[in-house]
């Protein structure tokens, strides 16, 4: 039986209403047989000078728009909010719900059939999928890719190297001149972080999961392979429309399960647990924070990149791509999940190559032995928190130290290179307030710059607590999305300098040594901060947002509400 076109509901009308949503479309040049039947296919575009990462998505979204034709669709362009991680202030993370809203509402209110969804930068990916999700019709996603590696002195640089660059220049090991020679090098191309940072993270999990075709993950954006993905794209959303295949087909519990023991394979971000929670809700998927440790805790790094690592996405591709990894995953995975092109996950992986163990590793031999994600329980995070194994320190696994609490971002600013600072090699450093609602928007503050008297010590790590996030192209033994978070006055909210603090990453606890009795007394006398925002947007997320272990959305937008619209215009 043929599926009807959820776009005849205009284009199909007679009368008034058919005139007028034909009619004016027409303005644009279109012939009348563009609207008689021919699935209608919306590009959703975060294109924007604002989104660097996302800077070339004009010329991506016409090779889309080819391969729609192609197949005997109707394209249609249209723009949402974007997010560029880089320039946008206090947080890209404020507005990633914003833009989930922006996506579903664009989708349904518009005579859309299908949808093709174009991301890169760090939330354009979690923000389209979670917003497409909340409508759930074929849809189907296209990356920006990653940028060419970068190069500084006969070396090879990515966005993770800004860190240590910094901490050369505040130590003295590096001038002005060498840093801004090194930024002159680092971004060589459009496209995200050429590292395996939240960008690539985000690119690895809608593969895994079985949103896009294979290899969308790796290709560089400079490459015209990348092109030729985004024109199959256009091509096969046509039939994913046809065949009626839809979020809701793809997206299942088995699916979940894929992405989260890929992302520990390929040293993710941990930024992928707080978007993976989202989408989820979004989809109606039950996915519980503690299944991400269940899932990943067996699973070593098998990919040799930065952060974790030694080489890029660039070079992740020429080794065979995200396939190959999958293919390395065989006996762990769910093979038989449903993906974009029609073919189960491990019909797309089956017949792949390694073309470089240095860069892709086997399960019997890993490139690393630790995990790249871990979920941490104890008194001093009641509902969960996480760190990045992989990229940490391994002296630092197992460690007690007093706290040096910042009661702020600002705080840390004014006193983290103070001389008298009481700080040493055994310090934890403790950051409150950069959560979801006391920042607000949970920035990428959590990996803090270590004191400059440290770093002259030639200290490189220090356990580090927030109740923020890390990029994901940052590294160091850094626990974040304490949750709950320092502003609704949990046990994290009354910590205070001197206290001391336990993280066991085999036992998987945080915990600091304070009786019931003491953090009862504390919390009594903890008074909340007045709140200072009284309108607009960032308003109704301060007011409405959820915790970090059940991924920052909106409680409101939480499960899917169909394509369907309920009035018509005229």
């Amino acid at each position: 039986m043929k599926q009807a076109l959820r776009s005849q509901q205009w284009f199909g009308k007679k009368g008034k209403d058919g005139f007028i949503y034909r009619a004016w479309m027409k303005n644009q040049g279109i012939p009348a047989d563009e609207f008689e039947g021919k699935p209608v296919i919306g590009i959703c575009n975060t294109w924007s000078e604002l989104t660097p990462c996302n800077s070339h998505f004009r010329e991506l979204a016409e090779s889309v728009k080819k391969g729609i034709i192609q197949a005997g669709g109707f394209p249609v362009e249209f723009p949402v909010m974007s997010l560029g991680e880089t320039l946008i202030k206090p947080t890209a993370m404020l507005y990633r719900n914003l833009v989930s809203m922006d996506v579903e509402e664009s989708i349904r209110a518009n005579p859309l059939d299908g949808v093709v969804l174009l991301c890169g930068c760090d939330k354009t990916t979690p923000s389209l999928v979670m917003g497409a999700c909340s409508v759930n019709i074929p849809t189907i996603v296209v990356s920006g890719g990653p940028m060419l590696t970068g190069k500084y002195k006969g070396r090879d640089i990515g966005t993770s190297d800004i860190w240590r660059f910094t901490d050369d220049l505040r130590a003295g090991l590096m001038t002005e001149e060498e840093l801004n020679m090194a930024e002159a090098g680092m971004c060589r191309s459009h496209g995200h972080c050429a590292v395996m940072g939240t960008a690539s993270s985000m690119a690895c999990m809608v593969e895994s999961l079985g949103l896009s075709l294979p290899e969308n993950a790796a290709i560089p954006a400079a490459d015209s392979n990348r092109k030729v993905l985004a024109q199959l794209s256009g091509r096969r959303i046509v039939e994913m429309v046809k065949e009626d295949l839809k979020l809701s087909d793809i997206l299942t519990k088995k699916a979940f399960e894929n992405a989260i023991k890929v992302n520990a394979a390929v040293g993710g971000s941990t930024n992928f647990i707080i978007h993976l929670l989202a989408i989820a809700g979004r989809i109606g998927v039950p996915l519980d924070i503690t299944e991400f440790d269940r899932l990943s805790n067996s699973i070593p790094l098998l990919v040799n990149l930065h952060p974790a690592g030694k080489f890029f996405m660039e070079d992740l591709y020429y080794a065979g791509g995200l396939p190959a990894v999958l293919k390395e995953l065989d006996t762990i995975l769910n093979t038989d999940c449903i993906t974009a092109n029609g073919k189960t996950l491990q019909e797309n992986y089956q017949n792949v190559e390694c073309y470089n163990r240095e860069v892709i590793a086997g399960l019997n031999k890993p490139f690393n032995n630790a995990t790249a994600l871990a979920v941490l329980q104890g008194n001093l995070c009641e509902n969960g928190a996480v760190i990045k194994p992989s990229a940490a320190s391994p002296h630092l696994f197992q460690h007690t130290g007093k706290a040096v609490v910042f009661e702020n971002i600002e705080d840390y600013k004014l006193r983290i290179d103070d001389p008298d600072l009481p700080v040493d090699e055994n310090s934890v450093l403790v950051l409150k307030n950069v959560g979801p609602r006391g920042y607000p928007g949970m920035p990428e503050v959590g990996n803090m710059t270590l004191p400059v008297k440290l770093l002259a010590q030639g200290v490189k790590d220090l356990v580090r607590i927030s109740d923020g996030r890390m990029s994901g192209t940052g590294f160091g033994t850094v626990v974040l999305h304490v949750s709950p978070e320092a502003t609704l006055g949990g046990n994290f909210s009354v910590l205070q300098t001197g206290d001391m603090i336990t993280l066991d990453v085999p036992g998987r606890t945080l915990n600091v040594e304070l009786s019931e009795e003491e953090l009862s007394r504390r919390k009594n006398q903890w008074k909340p901060l007045p709140p200072d925002i009284e309108r607009g947007y960032v308003n109704l997320y301060v007011n409405n947002v959820e915790q970090a272990h059940l991924g920052a959305d909106f409680g409101f937008l939480k499960g899917n509400s169909g394509s369907k619209v309920s009035r018509d215009s005229h």
